[in-house]
């Protein structure tokens, strides 16, 4: 092959993103120099920090250039390279999605096992999906056993993890939210304690019914709504593990925030934002625990897979509007 099709920012989204927002272009399949290897992705991650980084605003991380291709975790075999301890067929993980051959320096490349799980695996489960539920929940929030849960957005990649390591880890009632009565059913056979579609009446109002007794753990995915009912529902020294508020990623206007903060005060809550990357020195704990949990059949995680890289901007969008169950990724 030397055709090479990658999806590029063709403009900056004004509120909810579109299809005009991105381009397919073509380019010729790189060539590797040295420390540099040429991987044919297979898999790649769309996800939902990457609606921020289409923005022209500092952030945590750079935004995606104009005309330029997007990038995020992907998986594939290398081809070609010129780098110590990688050989073509070797499986790697690494950060230049949105591309059907990327260029990568093997210092950004992380070769896996395709023996232990389907290499889809390492974008969900076993890869930052799985590592951020579980550094936020165990890390960030530090659940205990006997501790109560709350997770929103819990039937997407991360908070399906966040739910069932919390079971794992001997919480005493799991609550969830979803976006529709199949993947609150979903929740349910994963073992979650409770769960409710917030469409079907103020979150506040289910979350008191499915927790009467209080929730000591919140793990955030959603915001808004979801924030402000988990503060009325923790208990004294409450935590909450803010990962992501995806209520909000397209508003054209700043949210409402929680009106009962002042509850932080006599209730002693913590509420501390996180960034996956900052909790690496879990990594090899965590994927030994994930990988003995897979072996023995005791989690489960889903994939929704859309083929084809014309159709990543879809999957993007997709995921944004809650299609997806579990991890959302398009097959290349």
């Amino acid at each position: 092959m030397t055709t090479n099709r990658e999806i590029h920012l063709a403009s900056r989204p004004q509120g909810w993103p579109t299809a005009d927002n991105f381009r397919l272009v073509e380019t010729e399949v790189p060539t590797p120099g040295p420390g540099q290897l040429v991987v044919r992705n297979r898999f790649m991650s769309v996800d939902p920090y990457m609606r921020g980084r289409m923005n022209d605003v500092k952030s945590y991380v750079p935004p995606f250039a104009l005309d330029a291709p997007l990038d995020g975790g992907a998986v594939g075999e290398v081809v070609a390279g010129e780098a110590d301890g990688f050989a073509p067929g070797d499986v790697v993980l690494h950060g230049l999605g949105w591309r059907e051959y990327a260029l990568v320096d093997a210092r950004g490349a992380r070769k896996v096992d395709p023996d232990l799980a389907p290499v889809s695996a390492y974008l969900s489960v076993l890869g930052m999906t799985g590592l951020t539920a579980y550094a936020g929940l165990l890390d960030v929030a530090a659940m205990k056993p006997g501790e109560a849960v709350f997770v929103s957005g819990a039937a997407g990649a991360v908070g399906s993890m966040v739910g069932q390591i919390a079971k794992l880890r001997g919480a005493s009632r799991v609550v969830g939210s979803a976006g529709s009565p199949a993947k609150v059913e979903r929740l349910r056979a994963l073992g979650f304690d409770a769960a409710f579609d917030y469409h079907d009446g103020p979150v506040r109002d289910q979350l008191r019914a499915a927790a009467p007794d209080g929730v000591d753990v919140y793990f955030d995915n959603v915001g808004g709504e979801h924030l402000e009912a988990a503060i009325g529902a923790m208990k004294l020294h409450g935590r909450a593990a803010i990962c992501g508020m995806i209520a909000q990623y397209n508003a054209t206007e700043p949210p409402a925030a929680p009106r009962n903060l002042a509850l932080l005060i006599g209730k002693r809550l913590t509420l501390r934002g996180f960034l996956v990357g900052d909790h690496g020195h879990l990594r090899e704990q965590f994927v030994q625990e994930m990988a003995g949990w897979l072996r023995d059949g005791r989690i489960s995680y889903d994939e929704t897979v859309v083929d084809g890289i014309e159709r990543a901007p879809e999957a993007f969008l997709g995921m944004l509007r809650g299609e997806n169950l579990g991890k959302m990724l398009v097959r290349l």
